[in-house]
């Protein structure tokens, strides 16, 4: 996904313009006028300066980028943070109306926003609260006097959003569509990806260092003094270093048979976990479960010595750790301050916090999202705008269909269960049709913390209520108001959320087709239906189960096909001494080559592409190619680089227009690209999926 990133890409050019344009360094010679690019929605984003041979993001990006900076209270800034700015100020006029509503109805969906609003941006009310709002998880964990009473206290705080020791969740069986399941996976760990504990670069080793004082710091928080503290940090980063070595890496999450065990709770006790009771567990969660789905058995093993080997006192500073970091932006200023001097600055490299009005609505996005969703679409989302991407979908669905019938290396027999599959491929636009029901949800203004928590077991509720029922295929996981998009494997079904769509400063019905099939039919539509059929997805069939369709030697040519890829991304190196992981992006990859090329056929039956005009000095073709670019337009601290290159299956954002774009033909004619450039690779070493 970008859980689900999505953008589209178009090519194709006269090579005469390809002809002697190389040479100059300036580049200027891509479009007519310098005049006519600037209040246009690509050209005017256009770096001049740089060949687009050598470096297509930044030439496409670069004058953007230069224009906006990354301001001091971000880690990243890009299209999607600007077009956020923009859903920011629309939800904050929402939420500030409900507040000032005298008379909402108790229980009503002015009176929750209303209310949630108004007590988390009350600074004082926080600081008078103090940690009373967790008193009674806190006072468990002082009760804790053995592994058994840990266990106690880490499956009491699961509902509450705390994933102490592991993770769990009600979902999808893989290989049973139709039938929510139980499943457990390795979790606990306070650093972001595994290899932040073992990863000796420079950058990693500091945050590394960081965090044992960031352990401290919580202790001391909490009332231990600076000497113990520093002790107990110790031990707890050496437990959760336990717990790290046990995990698996990123790209071995990425392979759904592997990470699918299926066994009988008894069993699951009996083999990994003797200190876990999971059926009793389950029950006391109303979970008559006779089967869960275990990710990493061997996990829950280490997990299991670690439990035995680990003394009380630790796995209590543990879980008080685990507990206030996953509450602190709820809590006090001094612990929401050390929360964001590491989670903040040094893992993402932010220099100030953000405005708290937009963490409030952060949060009340997380807690309530699809109440604000449904008031966000009523007013900024008109149903012609609906309709235009619903159109697109069925152009990119009909063009993936030809590409598949057209493929030299798939047998006949695969190519039949592949249409098969597109055909099913369940597309929703915009917002759901069915809105979610918060009736359940309590939300008042004692305290934002305890907001929070009621929200959180709110959801917890919900996600267990789904068990032993149909499963609910019209339910969406994101909301209208995320800038983002994902394909759900089980479901056989991409999800675009309305506010994907929108480019900042535009209006959509102003945008040619080019740039709408490069920024969103490619990116995000052509990405997202690729997924279907990436390394992960196409192991998937038509229904959603978890079942191999391919012929044996179409599997082999696939994954022969996909190795180019990896070792195409394995050899960029965004930071010195950090790669990008071929294998963990190999998914999102595949996603971005297969979108752009989909994107680009479905561009060639329109009327701006057969009239052939210029725009601003841009063919139909580069213009896809920019519009491509467009959706990609991001820069991040290097912090924040270094974060997503260890635990993000994601590729940095220049390498995700760079990659995929080297690969494709029609993007070498349409901008000149030649040997010895950095963007070009010779025919034979290209990538040829899809």
């Amino acid at each position: 996904m970008k859980l689900v990133a999505v953008s589209l890409r178009r090519l194709s050019l006269a090579a005469a313009i390809a002809v002697g344009v190389l040479g100059m360094g300036a580049s200027n010679a891509f479009a007519d006028t310098a005049a006519t690019s600037k209040a246009d929605v690509v050209a005017a984003n256009v770096d001049a300066s740089v060949n687009p041979g050598d470096d297509f993001f930044t030439y496409a990006n670069g004058a953007w980028l230069k224009a906006h900076p990354i301001p001091a209270s971000e880690a990243n800034w890009g299209i999607g943070r600007a077009v956020q700015d923009e859903l920011y100020a629309k939800l904050r006029k929402i939420s500030e109306d409900a507040a000032a509503q005298k008379d909402a109805a108790a229980g009503s969906d002015a009176q929750k926003i209303g209310d949630f609003w108004a007590t988390a941006m009350d600074e004082a009310l926080a600081e008078r609260n103090g940690l009373a709002p967790l008193k009674a998880q806190l006072a468990q964990i002082d009760a804790v006097t053995d592994a058994a009473s840990a266990l106690d206290v880490a499956f009491a705080l699961q509902p509450l959003g705390v994933g102490a020791f592991f993770d769990f969740g009600v979902f999808q069986d893989e290989k049973a569509s139709e039938v929510m399941a139980v499943h457990a996976v390795q979790g606990g760990l306070g650093l972001p990806e595994r290899d932040y504990y073992f990863n000796t670069e420079a950058g990693v080793a500091k945050a590394r260092a960081a965090y044992v004082v960031h352990l401290a710091n919580v202790l001391k928080l909490l009332g231990a003094d600076a000497k113990s503290a520093a002790a107990q940090a110790q031990k707890v980063m050496a437990f959760e270093t336990a717990l790290a070595k046990v995990s698996r890496k990123l790209e071995d999450l990425r392979d759904p048979e592997k990470n699918y065990n299926k066994m009988a709770p008894a069993e699951f006790t009996q083999k990994y976990t003797p200190a876990i009771a999971w059926t009793e567990r389950l029950h006391g969660w109303k979970l008559d479960a006779p089967y869960l789905i275990v990710g990493q058995p061997e996990f829950f093993a280490g997990l299991q010595a670690q439990l035995k080997d680990t003394p009380t006192p630790v796995l209590r500073d543990y879980l008080r750790v685990q507990l206030v970091d996953s509450y602190a932006g709820a809590l006090n200023k001094a612990i929401d301050d050390e929360s964001f001097s590491f989670y903040g600055k040094v893992l993402r490299g932010q220099k100030e916090q953000r405005p708290r009005w937009k963490r409030t609505l952060d949060a009340e996005n997380r807690a309530m999202g699809m109440i604000l969703g449904r008031i966000f679409v009523a007013e900024y989302f008109p149903d012609n705008t609906k309709q235009r991407y619903n159109a697109a979908v069925e152009a990119i669905r009909s063009s993936y269909g030809e590409r598949i019938d057209k493929l030299d290396w798939m047998s006949a027999a695969t190519k039949a269960k592949a249409r098969e599959k597109l055909t099913a491929v369940v597309k929703k636009v915009g917002y759901p049709d069915k809105w979610k029901d918060y009736s359940a949800l309590i939300v008042g203004r004692a305290s934002y913390a305890e907001n929070v928590m009621n929200a959180r077991r709110w959801g917890w509720n919900d996600m267990l209520s789904k068990f032993g029922k149909p499963v609910d295929r019209t339910e969406w996981g994101m909301t209208p108001q995320t800038y983002n998009a994902y394909y759900n494997p089980s479901n056989n079904e991409i999800v675009l959320p309305a506010a994907q769509f929108a480019i900042p400063g535009f209006k959509d019905g102003d945008i040619d087709d080019a740039v709408i099939y490069g920024y969103a039919a490619a990116s995000t539509i052509g990405h997202e239906i690729t997924h279907g059929f990436d390394d992960e997805g196409r192991q998937f069939d038509a229904k959603g189960n978890l079942a191999d369709w391919w012929t044996a030697d179409d599997a082999r040519k696939f994954n022969e096909r996909a190795q180019v890829m990896v070792k195409q991304f394995d050899a960029y190196e965004p930071l010195p001494g950090l790669h990008i992981n071929g294998k963990a992006s190999l998914g999102e990859n595949i996603a971005d080559y297969g979108g752009i090329l989909i994107g680009l056929d479905a561009f060639k039956k329109t009327e701006q592409y057969k009239r052939g005009e210029k725009i601003a000095g841009y063919t139909p073709v580069q213009r896809f190619f920019l519009g491509y670019a467009l959706s990609w337009i991001f820069q991040q601290r290097d912090e924040a680089l270094r974060q997503g290159l260890l635990s993000d299956v994601h590729a940095p954002p220049k390498w995700r227009v760079n990659g995929p774009l080297a690969n494709i033909g029609e993007f070498h004619e349409a901008f000149g690209v030649k040997p010895g450039q950095a963007m070009y690779r010779a025919e034979a070493d290209r990538v040829r999926i899809w």
